[in-house]
């Protein structure tokens, strides 16, 4: 029997297929626009290069409200629609457009955050609707879940991020000086730089560090995400578990073509997520 509460969510958790699947998740695709074409986000192999043109857009209210519609056919009596952080896009406000045509209740949510820091939240709330919480503990688990997370990453350039507008042209000058490799994190649901290091081996071993302060000694699961490196992400990943006393689950995830127009090839990030007690 299916969950009484739906929860839909985008493109840009960049969730494992299986635990979609499993859940019953419904997921918006964004779009990635190449040369003037309008393509739904997809892996890492199909990224369009340097060569064409590349920007990204939202879905239309329209593609929400037929997700909406989807959860209610399937026998749903209230939807909880959690997205990126409305700092970043205009998803948010498009899935809040298209829930005003919905025929059953939709908490849309902000997560403040992309990626496994918006995967996070989705996945406790779907767990929570598959336990057969009610759409106002649904939503509560996702806001939870979302209070709690911290993410990290590192890019090879902080110009994709320039060219998108997710970062300050300020902000630029970190990666300019004596090729400085910039460590980025997200803060009130925004892009900011925290750190600057001079090596991307340097780099990666403060995205460790930071991890394990932010981890302590609570439970805690930990998702590192990549742009093509895989190598860097896995061994990193396999490190982690000597760190972290209390590491519940590390993932590895590889992001797709949305996040990677804005971030480049290289990046890599780590998110902690802490679990209800």
């Amino acid at each position: 029997m299916s969950p009484s509460v739906a929860v839909v969510t985008d493109s840009t958790a960049y969730l494992p297929g299986e635990r979609v699947s499993r859940l019953g998740i419904i997921v918006v695709p964004l779009q990635v626009v190449v040369g003037g074409r309008s393509l739904d986000d997809r892996a890492l192999d199909e990224v369009p290069g340097e060569r064409a043109p590349v920007t990204t857009s939202r879905p239309t209210p329209r593609r929400f409200a037929d997700a909406y519609d989807q959860a209610a056919a399937r026998g749903a009596t209230g939807i909880v629609s959690v997205h990126l952080s409305a700092e970043m896009s205009g998803t948010f406000e498009a899935a809040r457009a298209g829930a005003e045509d919905s025929p059953v209740p939709v908490d849309v949510i902000d997560s403040r955050s992309i990626g496994m820091g918006l995967g996070f939240p989705v996945l406790a709330a779907a767990g929570a609707a598959a336990a057969g919480a009610t759409r106002t503990e649904v939503a509560d688990a996702a806001r939870r879940r979302a209070e709690s997370i911290r993410s990290f990453f590192y890019v090879d350039t902080l110009e994709y991020l320039r060219r998108g507008g997710r970062i300050g042209a300020a902000a630029t000058l970190l990666g300019s000086a004596l090729m400085i490799k910039p460590i980025l994190h997200i803060r009130d649901g925004a892009i900011v730089p925290l750190e600057k290091v001079r090596t991307a081996s340097r780099a990666i071993a403060r995205l460790e560090d930071l991890a394990v302060e932010a981890a302590g000694t609570a439970p805690v699961e930990v998702a590192v995400q990549h742009l093509g490196a895989t190598a860097r992400a896995e061994a990193l990943a396999a490190r982690l578990p000597r760190r972290i006393p209390a590491l519940v689950e590390v993932t590895v995830v590889e992001v797709g073509s949305v996040i990677g127009a804005h971030v480049g090839p290289g990046m890599l990030g780590i998110t902690v997520s802490f679990p209800p007690s």
